[in-house]
């Protein structure tokens, strides 16, 4: 019985391979790199064993005596996405947040996701599981970097998260979760500062990193205390919300309407900023979860709609006609603010890294978020060079595997996206990938979507 579920499991992963060869060739290619560099026109990569072997003009490039040879003409060759706000969960109501082996692990490579780290987990060793049958190659998916079950004191009305009873249990719970395998902890709304030091603490001496979606902690203290990225780009500060209680949370609301009607000019909001950077502290935008609840912004393209379950999908789409009919213009106008911010932070000099979350009320679907998570950059101001090193090696710095992976550059591992078309000229062409490599064997994007169809919000 055991050999047939791992044969079964193979047969799921080699249905959606469609290059494996051992030394492959990408002619004529746009490449960008993930560098910031601007593209370069009609290159060549070869791939060998999983590995870039060889990178320059088509020109001058050779390519070896019997490679499969794919000609890329039109097309664009990125690095594979480093995403770092994802989840293996997904809403489902009731406070509950089943999690989904089987449709996300293929959604995020179809969406071009080789290495994303989980912000958060709800599955406990479910999610060490996955990335386990990942790395071994029982089933596709991008290479996982488990984040430990949330850290949160009292208040949350979710039944998965446990309720940290004083700093001391905080330490032990982050000891016993890094012996578990975790590779980061995530602090959470309501959290106490006694509690995040001790966190940080522990995850420091053993070289883990700590994030947090933060409330009753303002993004100033969090980096006194040494956390070393927040969640959410500025949507989660209360350092500027009027009454702030030591240790409490003032409300979401409170914190981002407070930040949003100051200019990102003001020398307050200009010493936050430097504040954080001169602290080391790198800064995830996630608009994808944010613009689900900004009247006038799409809806979640056709592709992630049939993905859902039907019931799921008619009921994120009563939420989002709901929300379209609010005419207040507030919500737009905090999204903006809070996307200038985040430039703002990238212009002098800060980290930022990208995610998805899927949460929010079920709009954010993996792949197809991070593709338009990419976009969601665009649209704010940045070009489509910085969006794309965004989702690629400044993720892959902080997670620190940025010598095999984020960029192109030969000896790296051969982490590559073919996109049909231009991003820069056309934002639309981020959505049309066509092969995603991850170490070499290269995936069909649309195989691995349409396998999922109907699964999200069920497994």
């Amino acid at each position: 019985m055991i050999a047939l579920t791992v044969a079964l499991l193979l047969q799921q992963s080699t249905q959606f391979i469609v290059a494996s060869e051992p030394v492959i060739a990408l002619t004529n290619a746009r490449v960008i790199d993930g560098t910031g560099a601007a593209p370069r026109e009609r290159q060549t990569i070869v791939l060998r064993d999983g590995r870039i072997v060889a990178y320059g003009p088509s020109a001058s490039t050779a390519v070896p005596s019997g490679a499969t040879v794919r000609d890329l003409t039109g097309r664009t060759v990125i690095p594979g996405l480093v995403m770092l706000h994802e989840h293996l969960f997904y809403v489902a109501g009731g406070g509950a947040y089943p999690t989904h082996a089987e449709s996300f692990p293929r959604l995020y490579l179809a969406g071009g996701v080789t290495s994303m780290r989980t912000a958060g987990n709800m599955g406990g060793y479910t999610d060490f599981n996955v990335a386990r049958n990942i790395a071994t190659g029982k089933i596709p998916g991008p290479d996982i970097f488990v984040t430990a079950p949330y850290f949160n004191g009292p208040g949350l009305p979710i039944p998965g998260v446990k309720t940290l009873r004083d700093s001391a249990d905080a330490a032990r719970m982050a000891a016993f979760w890094i012996d578990e395998g975790a590779t980061s902890f995530k602090a959470y709304m309501q959290i106490t500062r006694a509690e995040l030091a001790a966190i940080v603490a522990v995850a420091h001496a053993r070289g883990v990193k700590v994030t947090g979606h933060l409330c009753s902690v303002t993004y100033a203290e969090a980096s006194d205390l040494g956390i070393d990225n927040l969640e959410h780009g500025f949507f989660a500060s209360t350092d500027f919300a009027p009454g702030k209680t030591v240790d409490q949370c003032p409300g979401a609301a409170g914190g981002k309407t407070a930040l949003a009607s100051r200019d990102v000019s003001d020398p307050a909001v200009q010493q936050l900023l430097r504040h954080l950077i001169a602290k080391g502290v790198t800064m995830t935008s996630t608009p994808t979860v944010m613009e689900i609840s900004v009247p006038g912004q799409p809806k979640a393209p056709g592709g992630a709609l049939e993905a859902m379950l039907p019931q799921v999908r008619a009921q994120y789409e009563t939420t989002w006609e709901r929300i379209a009919r609010d005419t207040s213009g507030r919500v737009k106008r905090e999204y903006t603010r809070m996307m200038e911010l985040e430039r703002e932070f990238a212009r002098l000099g800060g980290r930022l890294v990208l995610g998805t979350d899927p949460t929010g009320y079920g709009g954010v679907v993996p792949g197809y978020a991070n593709q338009r998570a990419i976009q969601l950059l665009v649209a704010a101001g940045f070009s489509a060079v910085e969006a794309i090193r965004i989702a690629t090696l400044n993720g892959a710095v902080f997670l620190g595997i940025d010598q095999r992976t984020g960029s192109i550059a030969v000896g790296k591992d051969a982490d590559l996206v073919i996109i049909d078309g231009d991003p820069v000229t056309d934002t639309n062409a981020i959505t049309r990938m066509q092969l995603v490599f991850k170490r070499g064997v290269g995936y069909d994007s649309a195989k691995l979507f349409a396998s999922v169809q109907g699964l999200v919000g069920w497994k």
